[in-house]
This record gives C-alpha cells, sequence and structure tokens, in this order.
C-alpha cells in the first residue's frame, strides 16, 4: 500500500502542477469523458479506488449524481451526452419496441447502429458539425450515424476489453498532434457492472474489478503526464447508475405479473413494460396497476412526476418498476436464472431517488477547481457542462449547468 499511495500521490501532484500552468501557455483543452459503468461513489474510497479517491478530493467530487429514470445503462449514457431525459431523446430503455423501426435489444448491433432510434443531437455531433474531432472508445450511441454523423474515430463495443487497452487506445488518440488532436473523447469501462451483476455489487469480484478500473486510472494519468498533456485535458469520470444487491431466490417471472394473452412485456429486469393486447387493456390494468408484492404499477402517463417519464411513444401503456433488490425476467432468462445454484446477484433500474442509484462524478483539469465537493445534481446537468468546456453551444437540453458552476475556476 505504501507504494500505491505514493505513486497516487505523484500523479495527482502531476495534475494539479499541470492544471497550474499559465493559460497562455496552454494548447486547446481536449475534453476526456470516462464512464466507469455501475460506479457507485461510496465505492471510489481510499481501500478501493485510491487513485480515484485521491483525484476526487484533490479536484472535483459530488456526493452523488442522480440518474434519469429509467436508471439503465443505454438511457443514461445518452442523457449525459445529449442533455435530454430518456423520454425525450428516446433511448426509453434497454429493450424496447417501435412501430416502424422494430425491437431495440443492446445486443443487437443492427439495432444498436441504427440512428433513426437515437434522438437529440450528442457531443460528439456538435464537435464535428464545428469542424472539430471527437473519438468514442465505446460509448452507447456512438456506433451508429446520428443524423448521418459519426465520430472522427469510434470503436464497435467488445465484450471482455480489458480496461488498460481501453486506456492505451485512448492515450493514442490524445498523443497526436495538436492540430489533428480530437476535442472531445469518450471512454466506456464495463468491468465494474459485469462483476456487480454476476457477483454482487459487495462481492470480491466486483472490489478486484474495480481494482482493475483503479489501476487502468492510473496508467491514464501517467500517460497524459508522459505525453504532457495534463494541462491540455479536462478529465470528467462520471458513471451512469449504482447498484443494488439482488439475494437469491429475489426474482419473478414476468407471465406471474401478467400472462401474455393479457400483456406483453416489452421489457424485462427492474422496468417493466407491458403493451395490453388488443382488447384486453381493461383486464391488463385490472391485474397490474396498483401496489403489489416487491412492484409497483402505473399507467404511463400517471408515472410520478420527478422520474420525467411516460410521454414517448415507445413507452408501453403501462410500467411496473420492481422493488429494489428484485428483478422479473421473460420466461427463458427465468428458468434458465432457476436452474443455476442460487447466488446473490446484482441489479439497478430502481427508482433514480435511492441513494444506492446514485452515480459517480469526478472532474479535473485547468477549467476545475481543486477541493470542491458538489451536492447530488441530475446527471443531465453533464451535458451543459461539456459543452461549455468544449465552448460550443448547447442543443436543446434538460440540463442546468448551475449546480455544477461552484465546480469551475472563474475564468471558465
Amino acid at each position: 500500500m505504501p507504494n500505491l499511495l505514493r505513486a497516487t500521490l505523484a500523479l495527482v501532484f502531476l495534475l494539479l502542477a499541470g492544471c497550474a500552468t499559465q493559460p497562455g501557455t496552454l494548447q486547446p483543452s481536449t475534453v476526456l469523458l470516462v464512464s466507469v459503468d455501475g460506479l457507485r461513489p461510496t465505492d471510489v474510497t481510499a481501500t478501493n479506488m485510491p487513485t480515484l479517491n485521491a483525484l476526487g478530493d484533490a479536484n472535483v467530487r459530488a456526493v452523488g449524481m442522480r440518474p434519469s429514470y429509467p436508471s439503465l445503462t443505454f438511457p443514461n449514457h445518452y442523457a449525459l451526452v445529449t442533455g435530454l431525459r430518456p423520454d425525450r431523446h428516446g433511448i426509453v430503455h434497454n429493450s424496447m419496441s417501435d412501430s416502424i423501426l422494430g425491437k431495440f435489444r443492446t445486443a443487437d448491433r443492427s439495432a444498436v447502429e441504427t440512428g433513426d432510434w437515437w434522438g437529440g443531437v450528442p457531443v460528439w455531433v456538435s464537435v464535428q458539425r464545428a469542424g472539430l474531432r471527437s473519438a468514442t472508445m465505446f460509448w452507447p450511441g456512438s456506433e451508429a450515424a446520428i443524423d448521418g454523423v459519426h465520430p472522427w474515430q469510434w470503436r464497435h463495443y467488445a465484450e471482455n476489453t480489458r480496461a488498460i487497452n481501453s486506456v492505451q487506445q485512448v492515450l493514442q488518440w490524445l498523443a497526436l498532434p495538436a492540430n489533428q488532436r480530437p476535442r472531445f473523447i469518450t471512454m466506456y469501462l464495463d468491468q465494474v457492472d459485469d462483476a456487480s451483476h454476476n457477483h454482487g455489487p459487495n462481492s470480491p469480484q466486483a472490489d478486484a474489478a474495480r481494482r482493475e478500473v483503479d489501476a487502468a486510472i492510473a496508467a491514464l494519468l501517467q500517460g497524459l503526464a508522459n505525453d504532457k498533456q495534463i494541462a491540455n485535458t479536462n478529465l470528467l469520470v462520471v458513471s451512469d447508475h449504482g447498484f443494488d444487491t439482488v439475494p437469491a431466490g429475489h426474482t419473478l417471472n414476468v407471465e406471474q405479473m401478467a400472462p401474455p394473452s393479457v400483456a406483453e412485456a416489452v421489457s424485462d429486469g427492474q422496468v417493466i413494460g407491458f403493451a395490453p393486447i388488443q382488447g384486453k387493456t381493461p383486464d391488463a390494468e385490472q391485474l397490474l396497476l396498483g401496489r403489489h408484492d416487491h412492484y409497483q404499477c402505473w399507467r404511463k402517463q400517471d408515472l410520478p412526476v420527478q422520474w420525467h417519464y411516460g410521454s414517448h411513444p415507445r413507452i408501453p401503456a403501462i410500467i411496473c418498476q420492481m422493488d429494489a433488490g428484485w428483478d422479473a425476467l421473460w420466461p427463458k432468462k427465468y428458468a434458465y436464472r432457476m436452474q443455476q445454484p442460487p447466488t446473490t446477484r446484482g441489479s439497478h433500474g430502481y427508482d433514480p431517488d435511492l441513494p444506492q442509484m446514485r452515480a459517480t462524478f469526478i472532474a479535473a483539469g485547468p477549467a476545475f477547481g481543486h477541493g470542491v465537493q458538489l451536492p447530488v445534481f441530475d446527471n443531465v446537468d453533464v451535458y451543459p457542462l461539456l459543452m461549455r468546456l468544449l465552448q460550443l453551444p448547447t442543443e436543446r437540453n434538460d440540463g442546468d449547468i448551475t449546480p455544477l458552476l461552484p465546480a469551475l475556476r472563474s475564468s471558465h
């Protein structure tokens, strides 16, 4: 631990020294947005993630960041880069249906790469339209031509990519000459999310994943220092949601909630959308609406107002929200899980106001102050911050930069 601590403090010192460079000597800054999928802010500690913890303590960190509803991966990653809530950008769930486009599944590459699914204007599209360069080392939406625009460089998502390999690609982009270097880069790391789903967020496997990510971030900082890019890089480390533990046996079959003869379960997991069969709406509502053991259901237009969800046509007529620590799965997935040895798992997708659903926000770089702690804010507020850092006008969005202004140095 002493050697690791010394290395961590050295990297943080290098970052602070770089940020102290006189503005007149700086090249145009790159904005690097890093997502550690599923990282809870309470897990960023001196023991679990010493590099990221020291970075946050020395620079800017939030008590937490509130995900948009539903607190799932694709809706929230796209909310971060558009400033639009899922009800407005159209990625309303990881699994959804559209009357024209058909079905969307995150594992379906043809759907993921179809631009018509993705509403709003993500940061990389604005960057490209401004005549600058953007690059994405994985990010939901970046594999599609949105309004006909791709990032300058992007990578197709590949499972089992190690965090250090993603860092190496990002460092290659950052090492380009100033007139070629991207002004906006994203990096998506899935190791914590995978381990937390499979073994629970408090498991040794999740701890190992967090250590892997922390070591990769240390390598990123060291690479920035070696290439003298620290003073020219604004780094934001975020996550899309938190995590909760799902004990063995805390799983329902969606057909226990409503049989397929009455309503189709369009999505499963923690936010279950039901589309009543034609002529069966009264039956579906009688079965589903209201409070049940382990979940509650509403008509889409009657969902809690603080969720800002229910108007988009891709949202099914009835939405059921599982209680924290419970899943509801499609029949084949349910049968598969029931065949496995009972085990603790992890899930997200629960009420975004729950503390365990909070996401991480840490920032450092020439635009940011030192030793700043922010209260909990909405994740759509990150978008106007990104656009200010890039000195580009915002598109229509639901964000508000006000909660993040204390993080900025007065010159920004």
